[in-house]
């Protein structure tokens, strides 16, 4: 919100520079970002009149005008295509500064002398966002009644300071100027002064009136009309215009901008109804029905649910509650006549409706924040006055007002003793009471040792005990507050264990040379068919995200591929295609949501991707990406982790990968993951030639199954042997089989087995294949002998010959 520094004079007294009611501002809980001086590049600029107006001798399109400033005439050359005589207008004497460090000087133009210069609004620095169309091209024109001679840098209110306030989302009270007045009177204890409401002429009588129907009380507690005649439509006065800008908000009307301008004073969003278009002299407040449309004031047409409310006349809707009017019952130059609403609207009521709708407005931010409800009444009559001084407009002499169920003002007890443990201070009990007076807290019981305030309606925000604590170390001023060291008990902080594990991924998979990505949680449902996940898949029930920022993020992933395929893609396009990265994250399962009151189940995961070549060195070369680089990766994770239990399974029924290059990774034969090469049709999907390989492992199911605990051993006294064997087997038969076959045959003797040949070509028949294994064996309590470990491998190969029809290699 821009605070006016000029305007928030007029409701409280304080002589503090904009600087220093910034910091008090600040110290006090309502955070100023900023400060912005309207005048600095501005001088020297008075109020003239277009004396004469004529035709530059030398020149079409240039006119040659006299103007005076009260004092003299003065000869000025003007290229403004809607300047004429009789006109109030900005002038620039010579020696005068505008912005850009520009000084006026005197001027020959086409052999006419020129002494001045008649200024437009963007020469005075004023953007055309905040101007009227009329004001955008040539010379800004000014009201009739300008005081010729007079300061025009104080009579358009550029003698100004504007703060940029960044609240909080529980002051909203301070997105009005009267709210922070009272912040400021209970700085520096002053007293706020409010605005008279007075009316030189009202109408006592009449056959224009108002019935007001509340159908839906508990989205509208309470709903004021006042009806004003005799509407004239136009420009506001610049006092008016000027107030406006300075805020932040366009003029548009004289109707429009008194709405604006209570909305801005006293924080009241107000909205205003051409009478003559509301069908029946009715308003109904109620529900929408579900479909029903709306064309709202910016031209859109919105179709409503069930949970909104509307305002209606005795036939359709006119507005959309507390969000923004209807076209149907707009002001325009024709209006002569205008119901004013003043309203209190539920703030849940109006936040989701802006939500569903994507509609926001100054209106809307007000109301969702908590507005006072016990001043829409006087809200009302304000912007009747404002109109009646800045046109001829005659209100009514009484408004409509439906409040069938006032409200009652909360109270909130305090315990004096808990304010000084909270706050480490040593405030005494009058103290602490004086500060809550002074932001208007009633306090209506007093117990001794406890107060029970009366909360006011202007702050919506103070609930609790804690809120009344947080008010008084603002005002007593933080700064204040003494400075202490921490006591009690202190703990070291330290990881938890899936933290430490976590970590230990993290550096495992770095120093395999992959980097981190992070993806978006949301994304479009379409990835699921360029993964070719089958239509019965699990991951195909997806949470779908009510008001996704775009279809790229329309449901919740269920699976970490589509990102780090999507990574890659974008790689891929700036000519980067040696890649290795992973991402740990997690996915989302429906699990009945929203049906059900359970919430989507969540998992964590782990991805591996990797394409191309890792880069080579002086020392290293460069090594190819492939199956077996990411199954490295893996399985030094699994040893890093203390996971023994491995298995590596071939599948052939997962659709993002290739079926015959794929295999299933089971922890203690429990699934846990995918390795292999990406399926050339997903590749095609996502414009990724080459070979891609991939994993995706299930990363809780791993977390828990990993020990923590170190065990240490005695390192072995006596030498061990090693011992090679060299077998022919079917190519079908995995590695890992025999292995297995032979760890548990070797019994306690066999430290270590390994795979260190793998070979098929000349001299092996089709469909066979010659593995190489390593053997280790040693013995904690003497030296083995060759004959031990001969009966022992003798063993192993009968085994290996009946289990799997395996022949000795010599």
């Amino acid at each position: 919100m821009n605070l006016s520094y000029k305007w928030l004079k007029e409701y409280v007294d304080f002589d503090l520079t904009p600087e220093t009611l910034a910091e008090k501002l600040t110290s006090s809980g309502i955070a100023v970002e900023g400060i912005t001086n309207l005048s600095e590049e501005l001088s020297d600029i008075v109020i003239g009149e277009v004396i004469s107006c004529e035709q530059h001798p030398n020149a079409d399109k240039l006119s040659l005008c006299k103007v005076s400033d009260g004092q003299g005439e003065y000869p000025v050359v003007c290229g403004a295509i809607n300047v004429a005589k009789g006109q109030k207008i900005v002038f620039a004497k010579i020696g005068a500064t505008l912005p850009g460090d520009f000084t006026i000087k005197a001027a020959k133009l086409r052999g006419v002398d020129s002494e001045g210069m008649i200024c437009s609004a963007k020469e005075l620095g004023i953007s055309s966002e905040w101007l009227l169309p009329e004001q955008r091209d040539g010379i800004l024109v000014l009201d009739t009644d300008a005081p010729i001679g007079s300061d025009a840098i104080a009579y358009l209110d550029l003698d100004d300071y504007v703060m940029e306030l960044d609240l909080t989302p529980d002051r909203g009270d301070c997105l009005s100027l009267i709210n922070v007045a009272r912040q400021v009177a209970a700085i520096t204890g002053s007293r706020v002064r409010f605005p008279d409401i007075a009316f030189n002429e009202v109408i006592t009588e009449s056959d224009k009136g108002i019935d007001i129907k509340i159908e839906a009380p508990e989205d509208c507690p309470r709903y004021v009309g006042k009806i004003v005649e005799n509407i004239q439509v136009g420009p506001s006065p610049f006092w008016v215009q000027n107030k406006l800008r300075n805020a932040g908000i366009r003029p548009i009307s004289n109707v429009v901008d008194v709405t604006n301008y209570v909305l801005l004073e006293l924080g009241q969003p107000l909205h205003a109804f051409d009478y003559e278009q509301l069908q029946g002299q009715q308003i109904i407040v109620r529900r929408s029905k579900k479909g029903e449309t709306i064309v709202t004031l910016d031209e859109q047409e919105r179709t409503l649910d069930d949970t909104m409310l509307l305002i209606c006349d005795a036939a359709r809707p006119v507005a959309i509650a507390g969000v923004m009017g209807a076209e149907n019952s707009e002001v325009t130059e024709k209006t002569q006549t205008v119901l004013i609403e003043s309203a209190y609207f539920n703030p849940v009521s109006v936040r989701k409706t802006s939500t569903k709708l994507g509609l926001r407005s100054e209106a809307s931010a007000r109301f969702e924040k908590g507005i006072n409800y016990e001043q829409t009444k006087v809200a009302a009559q304000r912007a009747a006055q404002l109109l009646s001084e800045i046109s001829s407009a005659i209100p009514h002499e009484s408004e409509t007002d439906v409040y069938p169920n006032p409200i009652e003002r909360a109270r909130v007890s305090l315990r004096f003793t808990k304010v000084n443990q909270l706050l480490g201070t040593s405030l005494t009990n009058e103290e602490i009471k004086d500060i809550l007076k002074s932001l208007q807290l009633e306090m209506v019981e007093d117990n001794g040792d406890s107060v029970i305030f009366q909360i006011p309606a202007f702050r919506p925000d103070l609930r609790i005990e804690e809120d009344l604590i947080e008010e008084v170390a603002s005002i007593f001023g933080l700064e204040n507050i003494p400075v202490t060291l921490p006591y009690g008990d202190t703990h070291k902080g330290a990881r938890n264990t899936e933290q430490k594990i976590r970590t230990r991924i993290f550096e495992v998979l770095k120093a395999a040379g992959a980097n981190e990505i992070i993806t978006y949680s949301f994304i479009n449902r379409n990835h699921l068919d360029k993964i070719l996940l089958p239509e019965n898949d699990l991951r195909r029930n997806v949470v779908e995200v009510l008001n996704p920022l775009s279809e790229e993020q329309g449901v919740m992933r269920t699976t970490l591929i589509p990102g780090i395929l999507d990574n890659a893609l974008r790689n891929h396009n700036r000519k980067s295609e040696n890649l290795l990265t992973f991402e740990v994250g997690k996915v989302y399962y429906k699990n009945g949501f929203p049906e059900k009151t359970e919430l989507p189940e969540e998992e964590m995961k782990l991805s591996v991707f990797g394409r191309g070549r890792m880069a080579g060195d002086w020392k290293n070369k460069a090594e190819e990406i492939d199956f077996y680089y990411i199954k490295g990766m893996i399985d030094a994770l699994f040893s890093s982790l203390k996971i023994n239990d491995i298995e590596y399974v071939p599948a052939n029924d997962s659709g993002e990968y290739h079926p015959g290059r794929c295999a299933k990774i089971l922890l203690g034969g429990t699934f846990i993951g995918y390795i292999g090469e990406l399926n050339p049709k997903v590749a095609d999907n996502y414009s990724l030639s080459g070979r891609n390989y991939m994993a995706e492992l299930h990363l809780d199911t791993i977390i828990t199954s990993c020990e923590e605990k170190i065990s240490y051993r005695y390192l072995p006294k006596y030498p061990g042997m090693n011992r090679d064997l060299a077998i022919l087997i079917d190519d079908q038969i995995r590695a890992g089989q025999i292995v297995e076959t032979i760890e548990k045959t070797g019994g306690e003797l066999l430290r270590n087995v390994e795979v260190f040949d793998l070979y098929q070509g000349a001299q092996i028949p089709e469909g066979k294949k010659s593995i190489a294994f390593s053997l280790q064996f040693q013995a904690e309590d003497r030296t083995l002998t060759d004959d031990e470990v001969s009966i022992i491998i003798e063993k192993i190969k009968q085994v290996l010959e009946e289990t799997f029809a395996a022949k000795l290699r010599d």
